[in-house]
C-alpha cells in the first residue's frame, strides 16, 4: 500500500512542470499575469512581440509572456534596464522560461515604452522555431 502510494505522489511530482506549462501555453495565463495593454497604454497587439501578459509584482524585468494572434504562447521576454546590467551589484538570477523548451533566444536594445520607460534590453526566449516568429509578425 505504501509502495503504491509512494509510486503516485512520484508520478504527480513529475507532472507539475507539464501542468505548469500548459497554464500558459494559451491565453491568458493562469495565475497573477495580467494582460500588459490593461496596465500600461500600449497597443493590445505589439508587431514582433505579439500580446503581452505579466505578473504586475515583477516589473520591469517579468517575464512577460508573449502570445501570437491565436492567443499560442511563442515566447517569455525580460526586458532589463540597462542601468541594472551596468551595475556590478545587479544580478538577474535563475530567469524562468515559464513556458518550457526555448528553441533560440533574441537580445536586442530598447529605448523604452509605456510600462518599462527606461532605456533596457529585451531578451526574447523562443518558445517556437525561427519560422515561426512570423506568428507575432505586423499585420
Amino acid at each position: 500500500m505504501l509502495s503504491r502510494f509512494a509510486a503516485v505522489a512520484i508520478a504527480a511530482a513529475f507532472a507539475m512542470p507539464a501542468l505548469a506549462a500548459d497554464q500558459v501555453e494559451k491565453a491568458p495565463p493562469a495565475g497573477a499575469y495580467k494582460k500588459v495593454s490593461e496596465l500600461v497604454k500600449i497597443p493590445d497587439f505589439l508587431p514582433g512581440l505579439g500580446q503581452l501578459y505579466v505578473d504586475p509584482k515583477t516589473l520591469p524585468a517579468g517575464p512577460f509572456l508573449a502570445y501570437d494572434r491565436d492567443g499560442r504562447l511563442v515566447s517569455t521576454v525580460y526586458m532589463l534596464p540597462i542601468e541594472d546590467l551596468s551595475n556590478k551589484d545587479k544580478r538577474f538570477d535563475d530567469l524562468a522560461a515559464p513556458g518550457g523548451k526555448v528553441d533560440h533566444v533574441d537580445v536586442y536594445f530598447n529605448a523604452g515604452h509605456p510600462g518599462v520607460e527606461k532605456p533596457h534590453a529585451h531578451v526574447v526566449l523562443w518558445h517556437v522555431p525561427k519560422a515561426d516568429e512570423t506568428r507575432v509578425a505586423g499585420k
